[in-house]
């Protein structure tokens, strides 16, 4: 989760014993091309139900790696309009001509506070803060939700000592997902919308995927490494896989007697896979870019034998843009567009009982900004 240097690191520890301060590697970072899914806490797109916590890059660029006995607090902004449907990964281009499709417009604002216990250990707590909206294409009511979503705490171990690391390293966490977003966010709404007529105002529960929580608790498994392939080229990967409690929230969508499996929410797990490789920008101190794979998404079937019965809607989306980060001081900032290149919402398990293949809406970007301060 530290965006910083092995190599950085060992050369400040070395001229702290010198007297002398050894000329800083330039930066990593976080640029992204496409993924292909596996299978999400985080992260398929728009009415999939994926949060996982993003990646801040590998310890490979000028800050080098946090210092014991010290903080990182790091902010960040994901910002995603899912607009565009799918059943698997067939686009249902007839949505927009009949002006029938959804629109989920999300941002997702998370705070991630690190401290360095030791060199190679380090602890972490990670709160999300969603900022969502929904609405059909061709109607006046939108639906929204704000709040704190589910927060992680965890601990990462770096397989080597970093000062030992210079070229290669991967490092391991283990964390819990709690259950501390709201997963029964309810709007009132004028459902009359003829224009004429009095009101007719219903409560209900918004759409689970503008839910700030998911309604369970989770084991969240994560890992990175890199590995240094020549000067300025460096080759990375990074992911997370949050295991839920599995089961259904409570919340409940619908009172079908022919499709029950579908009236209540599904706590679904998710996972987030990331790969490429790092290189400087010539000429600019602490500037650099990176291009590689990202997948992220919501399997049909959680990984711990519970039940997968509930409402969800599984699939994963692969991504591919540019991005950079720009290090001075104490601080990083990273910024990144990502275009989708493939898109597939698969079947669900209620979808098999039933013979079906539901659908999903999905973002054609996705924006993704981080600042990170050092103390």
């Amino acid at each position: 989760m530290q965006n910083h240097s092995f190599k950085n690191y060992r050369e400040k520890l070395i001229a702290v014993r010198s007297g002398s301060i050894t000329k800083k590697l330039m930066v990593l970072c976080a640029a992204i091309i496409a993924i292909t899914l596996s299978g999400s806490q985080l992260w398929a797109q728009g009415c999939i139900l994926a949060r996982s916590p993003e990646q801040g890059g590998l310890p490979t660029g000028e800050g080098g790696v946090l210092e014991p006995r010290h903080f990182q607090i790091t902010i960040g902004e994901r910002h995603q309009f899912s607009y565009q449907h799918y059943v698997g990964d067939v686009y249902q281009e007839y949505r927009a001509q009949a002006r029938s499709q959804v629109l989920n417009r999300i941002n997702l604002v998370t705070t991630n506070l690190t401290y360095q216990v030791t060199p190679r250990v380090s602890v972490e707590i990670d709160m999300p803060w969603l900022f969502a909206t929904r609405r059909g294409q061709s109607s006046p009511i939108k639906y929204s939700a704000t709040g704190l979503g589910d927060t992680i705490l965890g601990a990462n171990a770096w397989i080597r000592n970093p000062l030992h690391a210079p070229r290669n390293n991967v490092s391991v966490g283990l964390g819990v997902l709690m259950p501390t977003g709201n997963d029964d966010v309810q709007n009132t709404t004028n459902t009359n919308t003829t224009g004429t007529g009095a009101p007719v105002e219903v409560t209900a529960p918004v759409d689970y995927s503008i839910q700030p929580g998911n309604g369970g608790w989770g084991m969240v498994a994560q890992w990175s490494g890199y590995q240094r392939l020549n000067k300025s080229l460096i080759f990375y990967t990074d992911g997370d896989y949050i295991a839920t409690q599995g089961g259904t929230n409570g919340v409940q969508r619908s009172s079908s007697t022919t499709t029950p499996l579908n009236n209540y929410v599904a706590i679904s797990d998710q996972y987030l896979l990331e790969a490429g490789v790092s290189f400087p920008i010539p000429g600019v101190k602490g500037l650099s870019a990176t291009v590689g794979p990202r997948d992220e998404g919501v399997p049909a079937k959680n990984l711990f034998p519970n039940s997968n019965d509930g409402f969800r809607r599984p699939g994963f989306a692969v991504t591919a843009g540019p991005g950079g980060q720009y290090s001075r001081g104490r601080n990083i900032l990273t910024a990144g567009v990502y275009k989708a290149v493939h898109r597939d919402r698969t079947v669900s398990h209620p979808d098999e009982v039933y013979g079906s293949h539901g659908d999903a809406a999905f973002a054609q970007y996705v924006w993704l900004a981080s600042l990170t301060h050092r103390f």
